[in-house]
């Protein structure tokens, strides 16, 4: 038996046991086939629907066999048990939801991670001995008690491997109380550091580090009703309610979200989520409900919403802006932009919505990149206006066949992707030179350290290219080459 139940306890049947003498002592047993996997993806959602009580959580590492019940999670309540009416309030209401959701849950509350994991598991061991009611009240260790509170606890407590506790018990070391009073020396020669490490965290004079499943964020505004909300007109109200509350820390602050993250926690256990990004900083409770409001169509309330959390993982700096009085439509335009463009990065995708940023580069293909529609200016100067460039601009110079009149000369025909193209008119050349400064070409290409001659033609259908030739003028000291390569780079509309 890997986990029994605490009815199968009680019936004894201890953790352990084979399935064989388990069904002789509980003849009408109900065993399942143990799944560690699944049950590890189970704790992760647990773990992660906790987050509508404290943002830091994190499942407990169930690596490591330890005595003392299943698994469990980390959660640190600091600064948000207030918002239950007290820790041991907010204990009962973990201790409920869990029952509600098929667990059985026992909880404890300390100054040390080592400390709360022994008293939810322990806790009671004294009050079972003595008779007395358990309540998850008796389980929070209070500021400077954890010493008092670990002494009667037996050595188990301390998160130690079973051989470890089975040589304890063989010296007559049960208890932690016993642990305090015995030289270190001679437990850590005999047994390692486990012992005086678990020890050391569990009083807190050791530093015990625990991640949190999702990154802690200091932007996080939560809500969470007096009854579930079950429609969507709800989950609407809530999230204007939520982002009125961030806009004020936002404005407080001096920063804008970059990116929001609205997460709805059902009582069920489950937890959607829905997500919005913003082209630049931006806090307007009205503009972020309108990037929302496609997003909220398709979360579904399910049972019924306990909590949901706003958060904004990306944030920017956003100091107030000077309004004119000159023009409403200077005054307008710049956020109606904004707003414009978030629509379409909502809708769209985020790399989706881009602008062209000019380089410092002869080369067509690589004089301008695609940047975010609000990225800074780089500071390369424009084309100039006598250069006309086709609208659509090959990522790569496609190699043409050519047939020209003259060895200079724009071709009189050629062929593109197996079609024949007779030109009725050409325009040029215009010459462009390689990058003389660069001496090593940024990828290999034949084209990349060569002279250019680029014309544009009109074919007899009526459409338009933007041809080049490279070979004809070479590097000094080379003959041309023979015979000449064509390639097509673009096309007019």
């Amino acid at each position: 038996m890997a986990a029994p139940s605490s009815a199968a306890e009680a019936g004894g049947i201890p953790p352990g046991l084979p399935l064989t003498d388990a069904r002789a002592r509980i003849p009408n047993l109900k065993a399942f086939p143990a799944d560690p996997v699944g049950d590890a993806r189970a704790l992760v959602r647990l773990a992660e629907w906790c987050g509508a009580y404290t943002p830091w959580t994190a499942p407990e590492d169930t690596g490591e066999a330890l005595e003392g019940g299943g698994a469990g999670i980390w959660l640190d309540v600091t600064g948000c048990a207030h918002l239950f009416g007290g820790e041991a309030k907010l204990g009962r209401v973990l201790t409920v939801r869990m029952r509600r959701l098929g667990f059985t849950a026992r909880v404890g509350l300390a100054e040390t991670p080592g400390a709360a994991w022994a008293v939810a598991r322990f806790g009671d061991v004294e009050r079972k001995r003595k008779g007395s009611r358990q309540d998850e009240a008796g389980r929070i260790v209070p500021p400077g008690g954890v010493r008092t509170a670990l002494t009667p606890l037996p050595v188990m407590a301390l998160r130690l491997p079973a051989d470890v506790v089975e040589g304890l018990d063989g010296l007559g070391l049960r208890r932690v109380g016993d642990l305090l009073n015995v030289p270190r020396g001679p437990l850590t020669a005999r047994f390692g550091e486990v012992i005086t490490r678990r020890l050391d965290q569990a009083l807190g004079h050791a530093f015990e580090p625990i991640s949190p499943r999702l990154e802690t964020l200091p932007m996080r505004v939560r809500v969470m009703p007096a009854e579930p909300l079950g429609q969507h007109t709800d989950i609407a109200v809530g999230l204007g309610r939520l982002l009125r509350q961030l806009e004020g820390r936002l404005r407080r602050k001096h920063l804008g979200a970059r990116k929001l993250m609205l997460n709805l926690y059902h009582v069920d256990g489950e937890v959607r989520r829905a997500s919005i990004g913003t082209s630049r900083p931006a806090r307007d409770s009205d503009h972020l409900f309108r990037l929302f409001a496609e997003r909220l169509e398709g979360l579904d309330p399910g049972f019924g919403i306990e909590a949901m959390v706003l958060t904004a993982p990306v944030t920017e700096p956003l100091s107030a802006e000077q309004i004119p009085l000159a023009s409403r439509r200077l005054r307008t335009a710049p956020a109606d932009l904004g707003a414009f463009v978030d629509r379409l990065q909502n809708r769209l995708g985020a790399g989706n919505v881009m602008r062209f940023d000019l380089r410092e580069s002869h080369i067509p293909e690589r004089a301008a990149a695609t940047v975010p529609v609000f990225h800074g200016g780089s500071s390369a100067s424009s084309a100039p206006a006598t250069c006309r460039r086709p609208v659509r601009l090959l990522p790569r110079p496609e190699n043409i066949e050519a047939t020209a009149m003259v060895p200079d000369g724009p071709p009189a025909m050629f062929r593109w992707r197996r079609v024949l193209y007779r030109t009725a008119w050409a325009e040029g050349p215009e010459r462009i030179a390689p990058e003389w400064w660069l001496k090593v070409a940024p990828w290999n290409a034949p084209w990349d350290l060569e002279t250019r001659d680029y014309y544009r033609l009109e074919a007899v259908d009526g459409a338009r290219f933007w041809v080049f030739r490279e070979g004809l003028y070479r590097m000094a000291g080379e003959a041309p080459r023979d015979p000449l390569l064509w390639y097509l780079h673009g096309l007019f509309a």
